[in-house]
């Protein structure tokens, strides 16, 4: 893992592109090195998503004979989140010859998998409060969509200021990146038999 200097530097600058300050690239590690340790982002994000996972599988209910079935749920939540975080970003690594941006994909993948931390611990509030509340009261529901929202716009952000090949190119590229973590989210679930309380 980078050391914490390094790493504090790092989540500066995605933030800093998150605001739409492409000078944020200049903090970033675009070496190979650096390209490999980013996915180190993952280990920091774990504890706000350990809280959406657990918050997600106690909605199984409170029967202490459903333990086990709540923490294979987790485990399963956790195998899909971190599918939607790592696979659209291999698939991006064959499509972006194709797409133009080949000289970006290492900026991109850098930046985003830092910046998904600062959106990890951003959600951490509405977790916590999903998780010691009903997760369709109208709190819940609100501070998730409103998260939601400033989670999108912020990345959208983030994905032009990097790709740095204008706005048609940069929301290309983020809508491209967002349908495929929808479709690895949804192909995930149906695979690992993930279904959510209705």
């Amino acid at each position: 893992m980078p050391p914490g200097d390094d790493i504090q530097r790092y989540l500066a600058g995605a933030w800093r592109l998150m605001m739409g300050k492409r000078d944020g690239v200049a903090l970033l590690d675009l070496s190979a090195d650096g390209f490999w340790n980013s996915f180190f982002a993952i280990v920091i994000a774990l504890p706000p998503l350990f809280v959406g996972w657990a918050g997600t599988a106690s909605e199984l209910g409170a029967d202490p004979m459903a333990s086990s079935s709540r923490f294979s749920f987790f485990l399963r939540l956790a195998a899909v989140d971190l599918g939607a975080w790592v696979l659209p970003l291999v698939a991006l690594a064959f499509i972006a010859p194709m797409a133009g941006i080949r000289d970006r994909f290492v900026h991109y993948v850098v930046a985003t998998n830092w910046a998904s931390v600062i959106l990890s611990w951003l959600v951490l509030p509405a977790a916590l409060l999903r998780l010691f509340t009903v997760s369709d009261s109208q709190p819940v529901v609100a501070a998730s969509f409103a998260v939601f929202a400033l989670s999108m716009v912020l990345t959208w952000r983030l994905t032009n200021a990097i790709i740095a090949k204008g706005p048609a190119v940069g929301s290309a590229v983020f809508a491209g990146m967002f349908v495929a973590s929808v479709v690895v989210l949804i192909a995930l679930q149906s695979l690992l038999g993930i279904s959510f309380p209705q």
